[in-house]
């Protein structure tokens, strides 16, 4: 009989013993069942319980009765029925807690989505009172007001945590940090839900701490799956970052959570749904060529390697490979780096980078993309002849230039353009192209590992044919090529006298004495123009402006007439661990974002860093720079006296612009030195760009380590008296600016200290960066910061880093030891 009255709970079983989840309206719902000791255990709802304290003081006195009016009784010792609804009556109820008829419409209504789930978690009190058993019948008045106060207090401080969710303040930073702190289960999901509505840009920044905390927190974890498998089916290019970063931080756990993910998305289980009522017709080619999806990825010999075989434009549908082109992409180019470490002659090695480059191009174009630049493109080409290999004393990272294709993704590939065979022996010098269409021929075909020179190395095209100009349409010419026009011009005004009125007597000048002029004036070099080295492959290919580079890669390309072409860099790393570069790099763009948020005018170059695996990924170069090691041994100058080289005298314009900026990056990287403790400071570690900033590379030792644990370098960051005399010497205002700059630096960043602290504290967990497995090395960063120092104390503080560092015996020792063991001047 009592199975048959329809009362507000959800049905449970006799053992149950879970706490009431709802103790509103007790004589509606429950006291004519079960008397006056409370709602029966199992009762699933816990809403509104700021009502409890008054459903307490119901008076005890007040008797149950069936719904005929007689007194209900129940035997001590029989155990609770069960409580079960009829078949017609829905589990539901309105706001006032009694259960609703159906109303035709259930199959319709949405199950309660998470957010508001978590919602109703945050607004209901402590998630942890759930499985906390109801208070004994005989409690005293004492204990039920302190638990109603507790009760009271809780609630409040959860609709304080709510309110500041909600509110337009609450970023991505509080975000990761609160769901990297909580440990309840409503402000989890709460805080997992709350990454959809974050822009994408704001979540991909702490990517690597989102991929640490999913291996190594689990209950984070599994509120994370939902949002990580959203964003794989929305991106490719997400979907391998995530993988990769799974792999670079997913430690020795084969079957964790973290390594099921990872294999699931390179298995390609994980992608977008396939458009329904997808039919195209295609002829038996295509066909058979969608039978066997992916069949030549990888060989680079069938000129088809990263073609995964789909056909149906817009959205796949033939379930095609939709990560594996990219993934044996970047495999090729890290290959390549790994056989090039094995050539111990730098100059061999340009010409083994090269023959191997000119093998993965015949497999281009392709829809493959670099991942270092963020807008949509597709790989068109790679000209081998503008690569070359860095100068590294174990290792083998290369540089290379990527002509890219920009895309919103819907275009068509360009039909693959070749430069044609080379000519006959006997055959005019006039090229004839596939297509007339801007094509440039290559040059000529050399053997495999030739050496070549890099001198004459860096176009890939030779442009000494003269009959070119009759067959193709002019184009503006290169800044590198305006010496060469004016000195034709010259020539053209040297030989043609007036023939009239002037009386000038024409002089006739042969076609060998105008290519003997035009040499002659063409072979004066610039006096800042790195020549060729050896040891160096590198330095003239970086010395080149980024601006001549782009459009004397674009005129010679024969993709160059596309509106979407780009050119794009990249640095091909192995053998390395990336990792803590990567966390480098986050912490130097959320300093620079920081300090351009407080107005102080430091300068920092923050570059990409994509960690493939734990030994190797890519870097983005820094365009227009050249380490200080190559101006030294180049110019055989100092720091200021190249500087006035490239800008001009002292007092010019040029020179006073330079030097602002010199002193703003200066003092931008020396705060950051201090306050990462970067090491490793040798002069082919620090840049000098063409404005006259200095930006630092190779963050490899930050934190706690240094060169093989030595902890050599001792001053809190680099200043030498080169830097100084490029500031005019200490007791200039330049000099005084350095350190006012410093000053305005740190006191920005520590305003925002937490913001950066809980990056690194995030990517402590689980110990996998040598740089963060000391106990008290986020104790120390915090320490940096010095937030209990007043503005004159912290004056005083920079003052002292400063002498300190300007002069520290161990940054001259450290600086002959790299000369010596290295050759780095």
């Amino acid at each position: 009989m009592l199975e048959d009255v329809p009362v507000h709970g959800s049905r449970c079983e006799q053992k149950v013993t879970k706490a009431p989840m709802h103790q509103r309206n007790f004589s509606l719902d429950f006291r004519h069942v079960t008397g006056a000791s409370g709602p029966p255990p199992g009762c699933g709802h816990q809403r509104n319980r700021s009502l409890d304290s008054v459903l307490q003081r119901i008076p005890e006195d007040v008797t149950p009765t069936s719904p005929e009016g007689a007194p209900l009784r129940l035997p001590l010792d029989a155990p609770a029925p069960r409580l079960a609804l009829p078949p017609e009556v829905p589990a539901g109820s309105d706001d006032s807690g009694i259960h609703t008829p159906p109303d035709g419409n259930d199959d319709d209504r949405r199950p309660t989505p998470a957010a508001a789930r978590s919602r109703e978690s945050l607004d209901s009190g402590n998630p942890e009172d759930v499985d906390k058993p109801p208070d004994p019948p005989d409690a005293t008045v004492e204990t039920v007001t302190r638990s109603e106060a507790h009760a009271a207090d809780t609630s409040k401080n959860k609709d304080f945590l709510l309110r500041l969710f909600e509110s337009t303040l609450f970023d991505m930073s509080m975000a990761i940090s609160y769901l990297f702190k909580s440990k309840e289960a409503g402000v989890q999901t709460y805080l997992a839900n709350k990454l959809f509505s974050f822009p994408n840009e704001d979540v991909d920044f702490y990517l690597p701490q989102l991929a640490t905390m999913y291996i190594e927190i689990d209950d984070v974890a599994d509120v994370l799956r939902p949002y990580l498998v959203h964003r794989c089916k929305q991106s490719a290019e997400f979907s391998l970052r995530l993988a990769w970063l799974l792999t670079a931080f997913g430690g020795d756990v084969k079957r964790s959570k973290a390594m099921k993910l990872r294999d699931s998305i390179l298995a390609e289980k994980i992608r977008p749904a396939a458009r329904r009522g997808h039919h195209r017709s295609q002829s038996d080619a295509s066909a058979l060529r969608l039978a066997t999806p992916g069949k030549h990825l990888g060989d680079l010999a069938s000129g088809r390697a990263f073609d995964n075989g789909c056909l149906c434009g817009e959205q796949c549908s033939c379930g095609a490979p939709r990560l594996a082109p990219q993934i044996q992409f970047l495999n090729s180019l890290t290959s390549i780096g790994r056989r090039l470490a094995g050539v111990a002659d730098k100059q061999c090695r340009t010409g083994k980078l090269r023959a191997e480059l000119m093998t993965l191009d015949l497999n281009l174009p392709a829809r493959v993309w670099l991942p270092l630049h963020h807008r949509q493109h597709y790989v068109l080409r790679i000209p081998p002849y503008a690569a070359a290999v860095l100068n590294s004393k174990d290792k083998a990272p290369y540089i290379m230039y990527v002509e890219v294709l920009e895309t919103d993704g819907h275009e068509p590939l360009p039909p693959r353009l070749l430069p044609p065979a080379p000519p006959a022996p006997h055959s005019p010098p006039i090229r004839h192209a596939k297509s007339e269409e801007n094509l440039v021929l290559e040059r000529p075909a050399f053997s495999l590992y030739s050496a070549l020179d890099d001198a004459d190395a860096g176009d890939c095209w030779s442009h000494d044919d003269d009959d070119l100009s009759t067959q193709y349409a002019p184009r503006a010419p290169a800044p590198d090529s305006l010496s060469q026009v004016s000195a034709i011009s010259a020539l053209s005004t040297s030989s043609c006298g007036s023939r009239g009125g002037g009386g000038g007597e024409s002089v006739a000048v042969g076609a060998g004495e105008v290519r003997r002029r035009l040499a002659d004036a063409t072979a004066a070099p610039p006096p800042n123009t790195f020549r060729h080295d050896p040891a160096d492959p590198s330095a003239t290919a970086l010395k080149e402006s980024w601006e001549s580079k782009l459009r004397r890669m674009r005129e010679s390309s024969p993709y160059g007439g596309l509106s979407g072409w780009r050119l794009l860099g990249c640095i091909v790393k192995v053998g390395d661990d990336l990792r803590q570069e990567l966390l480098a790099a986050q912490l130097l763009r959320r300093l620079q974002a920081v300090w351009a948020a407080e107005r102080v005018p430091l300068h920092l170059h923050p570059y990409e860093i994509l960690c493939l695996d734990r030994e190797c990924g890519l870097i983005q170069p820094v365009v227009n720079s050249v380490s200080l090691h190559q101006i030294k041994k180049q110019s055989g100058k100092s720091l200021r006296a190249w500087l006035e080289l490239e800008h001009g005298p002292p007092n010019s314009e040029g020179f006073l612009r330079a030097q602002d900026k010199f002193v703003r990056s200066a003092a931008a990287y020396a705060l950051t030195s201090y306050l990462l403790q970067l090491k490793d400071r040798h002069n082919g570690n620090i840049l000098l760009d063409s404005e006259g900033h200095i930006v630092h590379i190779d963050f490899g030792f930050i934190f706690s380590i240094s060169p093989k644990n030595l902890g050599f370098e001792s001053s809190p960051f680099k200043l030498t008296r080169e830097f100084v005399e490029v500031m005019d010497g200490e007791s200039s205002d330049m000099f005084q600016y350095f350190k006012i700059l410093i000053l305005r630096g740190l006191i920005a960043a520590r305003k925002h200290c937490e913001q950066i602290i809980h990056i690194v504290e995030l990517m402590q967990t689980g110990g996998q960066l040598a740089c963060l497995r000391s106990s008290g090395a986020v104790s120390a960063f915090r320490a940096r910061f010095h937030p209990n120092r007043t503005e004159p104390q912290l004056r005083a503080l920079v003052d002292s880093l400063v002498h300190s560092a300007l002069h520290s015996l161990s940054t001259r020792l450290y600086d002959n030891y790299q000369y010596y063991t290295n050759g780095i001047l």
